[in-house]
């Protein structure tokens, strides 16, 4: 059984996988962060019950956008034996278009996850996103 230390490792691992994912539009990558039954609820985006689901949401919520900096900090992780709870703060910069570097979204939040020990690691079974501030800039007017 891994000690402590290699857990709180092991799960921050986990949480940037998801950042990483997302940011590469690796989709098979992002897939193995989640539990096969996990539930999401990202606010006003909706809730989500199912790994499937949750990636197909994640697909075409960044389908059209441009590049995408999903930061993590502040991890704040608990273990109790094959289960874990963390908060993290996320900082999130979406480019709405690749052609308009003055056309962003700027995300600051975080993320309140359950997690379990699977034979394939650990993964999110429960996450709960929360917005602190949103920034719509939608570009540069044409002239």
């Amino acid at each position: 059984m891994p000690d402590r230390r290699e857990d709180l490792e092991l799960i921050r691992e986990v949480l940037i996988r998801y950042s990483t994912g997302i940011d590469r539009r690796d989709w098979p990558l992002f897939r193995t962060c989640w539990t096969p039954d996990a539930e999401a609820d990202y606010g006003h985006l909706g809730h989500f019950s199912g790994a499937d689901a949750i990636t197909e949401l994640m697909v075409a919520a960044h389908r059209d956008l441009g590049s995408t900096r999903h930061q993590l900090s502040n991890f704040v992780i608990e273990v109790d034996g094959d289960r874990a709870t963390a908060s993290t703060y996320v900082h999130a910069v979406l480019m709405l278009s690749t052609s308009d570097p003055n056309a962003w979204i700027d995300v600051v939040g975080g993320y309140e996850d359950d997690l379990v020990r699977t034979p394939e690691g650990w993964r999110i079974s429960r996450r709960a996103f929360h917005t602190t501030r949103l920034i719509n800039n939608g570009g540069t007017p044409a002239s």
